[in-house]
């Protein structure tokens, strides 16, 4: 290789030695250079964390409506928060029992539901929480099959001027 630099001629031998060190120190360090400046990007928080599905399979999807509906019939299902308990303080629908995502579990479950033939269900905070999402799931892994989803959640609750309960 021949390189000019202010009218005077360098000329650049790579022995063996010379790639070697290319291979193995310029490359790994380029590598990790350009790996670093990717990771390195701005989440976008607009996004979800979670993909929340429009449909969980085997489970029936309700909307604030229907959970009235559902609510007040002869046999009510049993209506589960999946929220984290800082959510739950700044309102709940009455009559829900406070089981976060993160504490749900074939034991939980039955401590507040024996029998696994028992209509339950679940709401979080709405569309972009997917914490009862996973409830729901772990529910339907534990053996439960009458299950109902309260996609649009707390938000949409709210939203349409439905009365809540709040601790405060």
């Amino acid at each position: 290789m021949h390189r000019r630099i202010n009218n005077f001629e360098y000329r650049f031998v790579y022995g063996k030695k010379d790639k070697a060190f290319h291979y193995l120190i310029v490359l790994p360090i380029l590598f990790l250079y350009c790996a670093s400046v990717f990771a390195g990007e701005a989440p976008n928080l607009a996004k979800p964390k979670i993909v929340v599905p429009d449909k969980i399979a085997g489970v029936n999807t309700v909307s604030a409506e229907q959970v009235i509906e559902a609510l007040s019939s002869d046999d009510p299902p049993l209506l589960i928060d999946a929220r984290i308990k800082d959510d739950r303080e700044s309102g709940f629908i009455e009559s829900s029992v406070s089981l976060p995502d993160i504490d749900t579990n074939c034991d939980s479950l039955a401590s507040i539901a024996a029998d696994n033939k028992q209509h339950l269900l679940f709401y979080c905070n709405g569309v972009q929480c997917g914490r009862s999402v996973i409830s729901v799931k772990i529910a339907l892994s534990c053996g439960y099959n009458s299950l109902s989803w309260f996609r649009g959640g707390f938000a949409e609750w709210k939203e349409k001027g439905f009365q809540y309960i709040t601790d405060k």
